[in-house]
């Protein structure tokens, strides 16, 4: 008799990332072909919840059979007493599955940009850094589609167009390190395979946490949600993440080539050109532009586009637009000139 159904379905999901993983580690192995690289590394990022759990037990049951070694890290944002003692528990579930190396990493979390970016931030940066430590060609994250549900409605409430519609990518990271195998599996499936073996699992207080955004969404707007129009809602917003997604590459393209256009002899941006490009395409164009003139690209907001747009499509004669990292945009006879002021 084969495995449950839900634990079958977490080992095809993270089967799949991992014979990706291979086939990047082998075409890169292949450019020094001289040395015999060793068997590739792939480490699970895991918080001792079901979604994490669940992908560290299906990570220890399929890397061993594609010769692959398999580690896990556990990160301790402690934000909570007896933080410590639980990333220790995660550690040592870790090992019983058979994971090597495993390491309880703590960190300090700051007060940018809120509570959860500012976890979210250090969390990120202890896993670049074990990653690097280690050699590992892949960190697995246990996001599901709820997850990427509950990221589309965020980015959806944030109103910042359709890059924020697209929710988390499959890869992403330097060098496509992060996989998230999960994106296309509910949360529900992670738990029913994570009781179906006994493994043990943590929640997250601050996951039923009201403070939390994101809590409240999982508690009472999805809910909601579902209620009102039927419970294909998570489904559809995953398949809008995945659309939207798509959309953004094929402009993010688009705007690169018209880039080149839309420069004259000097290399300065041509309004008339500009005026021409589809809303779309244009706004890309010229936040490409602010960020290369040394805007931080997490503060350069939809609205100082906007406002940058408006000396090509709405020109009264305005004056000079301050932007964020003391960017400065301004039209000159014809031309747009971003640069630092």
């Amino acid at each position: 008799m084969g495995p449950h159904p839900a634990v079958a379905a977490i080992r095809l999901a993270v089967r799949r990332v991992l014979h990706d993983i291979l086939n990047d580690h082998h075409t890169s192995a292949e450019k020094t072909p001289h040395e015999r690289p060793p068997s590739p590394l792939v480490l699970v990022a895991c918080s001792g919840g079901a979604d994490s759990m669940a992908l560290a037990s299906a990570l220890a049951f399929e890397a061993p059979k594609l010769g692959i070694r398999a580690g896990g890290i556990t990160v301790d944002h402690g934000l909570q007493p007896g933080s410590d003692l639980r990333a220790d528990e995660v550690a040592l579930r870790l090992r019983e599955l058979g994971l090597d190396p495993v390491e309880s990493i703590a960190v300090t979390v700051g007060r940018e940009g809120g509570p959860e970016a500012a976890a979210r931030d250090a969390r990120y940066a202890a896993l670049d850094a074990a990653s690097a430590r280690h050699g590992a060609c892949g960190v697995l994250l246990g996001h599901t589609r709820d997850d990427q549900a509950e990221t589309v409605l965020l980015g959806l409430a944030r109103g910042s167009g359709i890059r924020s519609l697209s929710g988390m990518a499959a890869v992403s990271g330097a060098d496509g390190r992060y996989r998230r195998p999960f994106l296309q599996l509910d949360r529900q499936t992670a738990r029913k395979a994570c009781l179906v073996q006994s493994l043990p699992v943590w929640d997250d207080p601050h996951n039923a946490d009201p403070a939390y955004t994101r809590s409240r969404l999982r508690h009472e707007g999805l809910p909601a949600l579902e209620k009102a129009l039927g419970k294909g809602v998570v489904e559809a917003l995953a398949r809008t993440a995945q659309l939207s997604r798509d959309d953004a590459d094929a402009l993010d393209t688009w705007a690169r080539q018209a880039e080149a256009s839309v420069r004259d002899a000097a290399g300065l941006l041509e309004c008339a050109k500009l005026y021409a490009l589809p809303p779309a395409v244009r706004r890309r164009v010229l936040r490409q532009a602010a960020i290369e003139a040394g805007a931080p690209a997490g503060s350069l907001f939809a609205r100082h586009i906007e406002e940058v747009d408006r000396l090509i499509t709405g020109w009264r004669g305005q004056g000079a637009i301050n932007l964020p990292g003391k960017v400065v945009a301004q039209r000159q006879g014809g031309r747009l000139v971003i640069r630092q002021g």
